[in-house]
């Protein structure tokens, strides 16, 4: 069995996002990078699976610039067999990502496609179920357990009434939680060998499909700054105050 995991190359989560000074995005210029946090679960369940005896390759897939690889070299260093870097210079929406990863598919035919379930720089959350449709697979998202069995998949769900188990056959496509399980750390010796690991390079506008954007983003702005609290003497005050000065009672 063939497992086909997606990471993206974000912003780390502990940098201070910083909007450019022409509002045309954020600033991504010497700020540390890495990759999206629920896509390493994704890496981490994919090696679980295949340490369990359930899979035969780990392929890793990553859409962006040529740094990109920087990302399919860290989950090559947690264990995966190889990677496919799709290269485009624009930043690309859910649809046309989907798109790609679907066409990847189609080449790969792998029996899983493994993917974080949001990321955190945009918070889409739409890549998984988009991707599902368009192979007209099973989809399972925000898994936080997943269970192989032959040829069908016991698939653990946190939904907003607690939890949800599902099964879905293979193939099928399934977006991990963060509470999955806990990424492993790559070992330096991992890390080296690595770096001899393959990486397929692919050309974005090779793969015959539409990726052009549909939404055009005027301008991004960074929130208004709260305004400094005040204190009040008793509950009489704090009425009055709510009622004739931020007048929302």
């Amino acid at each position: 069995m063939k497992l086909l995991v997606t990471v993206k190359r974000v912003i780390d989560y502990n940098v201070q996002i910083r909007v450019k000074a022409d509002g045309s995005g954020v600033e991504k210029d010497n700020v540390k990078m890495s990759m999206n946090p629920p896509d390493e679960n994704a890496v981490e369940e994919a090696l679980r699976i295949k340490e369990a005896g359930k899979a035969d390759e780990i392929i890793i897939l990553s859409v962006g610039n040529d740094k990109a690889q920087e990302t399919i070299r860290t989950a090559l260093a947690m264990g995966a067999d190889r990677g496919i870097h799709v290269k485009t210079e624009n930043d690309l929406e859910p649809l046309a990502i989907s798109k790609i990863i679907s066409k990847v598919a189609e080449e790969e035919k792998p029996s899983i496609i493994l993917m974080g379930k949001q990321a955190i720089d945009d918070d889409s959350n739409q890549t998984g179920q988009m991707t599902s449709a368009l192979l007209n697979w099973p989809q399972a998202t925000f898994a936080s357990k997943i269970e192989i069995e032959g040829q069908n998949a016991i698939v653990t769900r946190e939904i907003d009434e607690g939890l949800e188990r599902i099964k879905v056959s293979i193939p099928f496509v399934a977006s991990c939680d963060l509470r999955l399980n806990e990424p492993r750390y790559a070992s330096l010796p991992n890390i080296m060998k690595a770096k001899k690991k393959p990486i397929d390079t692919k050309e974005a506008s090779s793969l015959g499909i539409n990726i052009e954007p549909r939404i055009e983003q005027i301008k991004v702005e960074e929130p208004p700054v709260r305004q400094k609290g005040i204190m009040v003497n008793d509950v009489a005050e704090l009425v009055q105050k709510l009622k004739h000065e931020a007048k929302v009672i």
